[in-house]
């Protein structure tokens, strides 16, 4: 059998976008062909195993039909929101994500966006550089202490960033879809209750339509005028209109935002707020935890496709197939 005949047996795994060349395509590229989704015709359609996804390209039911022996879409992040992981049950196809590698990177920079949003730390910043600090000192801020913060979902990095306040002394409240039988902690069933209760939101919940504009003006009211919004989560989870309005007539006092609704456009009015701190969604950004993620998609899809199951199949398709 020639080289050429070899390669065209081989089974291709679909790249919606870039993922991580350094440890994804490269360890892909030893066992599979790699298709990029601009090169998917139906002559090599057909070849497709798994698709690589890093989110930026939706895999919906349409894509996945072109796709006759699909057998695994593999998620390069916790959120899988791009993903139609109903259609791909339905189909047989199992979806994956990458869990628990990224909880602390996360969980670190959620911290520090809490403190660079409630200790104006970037405002500081700019206050020296601009020479202001020649003509007088900077004015006095707001604080973390006397303060309670809830967290809008309880999963993995919702428990790592309690475990982190628990550090600094501040007290934590949360509210999830349900209580945590391991979670020693206030529980809110009703997000409106929990921030009427807190002077800080910390929102960690997956994006997807179940989530959707989950803080709202109403939500922004019940924070109230000294209530501080951190998002972490996905831009589609917070009204941003609305968020928007509620910082430019100080409803609440400030923000810290590290994804938005259309990344990676920002609304121009967000730029011109001195009471919002802006991160261009850098939770997992990291090389360390970036390669970790790369490695569990790569590790994903090699054991699918060697029989021996996923490591980190998605609720919607668990393993063993229920």
């Amino acid at each position: 059998m020639t080289d050429q005949a070899t390669d065209q047996a081989r089974p291709a795994v679909l790249l919606t976008g870039p993922v991580m060349e350094e440890v994804v395509e490269r360890q892909l590229a030893s066992r599979f062909d790699l298709l990029p989704l601009d090169a998917l015709s139906d002559a090599t359609a057909a070849a497709v195993r798994a698709i690589a996804t890093r989110g930026k390209e939706r895999v919906d039911e349409a894509l996945m039909a072109r796709l006759p022996a699909l057998k695994i879409v593999a998620n390069f992040g916790v959120g899988y929101d791009t993903v139609d992981a109903a259609a791909a049950a339905r189909r047989g196809v199992i979806v994956t994500n990458t869990p628990d590698v990224l909880n602390e990177e996360v969980a670190d920079l959620t911290l520090g966006l809490l403190l660079a949003t409630v200790r104006q730390i970037p405002q500081a910043d700019r206050f020296v550089r601009d020479g202001k600090w020649l003509k007088g000192a900077y004015p006095l801020g707001p604080t973390l202490r006397e303060r309670t913060v809830g967290i809008v979902g309880m999963g993995r990095i919702g428990k790592a960033i309690a475990r982190r306040l628990e550090a600094f002394a501040v007290p934590v409240a949360y509210h999830s879809r349900r209580q945590q039988p391991d979670v020693d902690l206030p529980y809110f069933a009703s997000l409106l209750d929990l921030a009427r209760a807190v002077s800080v939101l910390v929102v960690i919940v997956p994006g997807g339509a179940a989530t959707r504009h989950l803080v709202n003006a109403d939500v922004l009211a019940a924070l109230g005028p000294d209530g501080i919004l951190i998002n972490v989560a996905r831009g589609t989870v917070v009204d941003e209109a609305a968020l928007l309005k509620a910082l430019q007539s100080r409803t609440i006092l400030a923000a810290g935002l590290d994804v938005f609704e259309k990344e990676p456009h920002v609304p121009e009015a967000f730029l011109g707020l001195d009471n919002v701190v802006l991160l261009p969604h850098v939770g997992s950004s990291t090389h360390h935890t970036r390669a970790a993620m790369g490695q569990l998609v790569v590790d994903n899809i090699v054991a699918f496709l060697d029989g021996k199951g996923p490591l980190t199949p998605v609720a919607e398709t668990p393993w063993p197939k229920a």
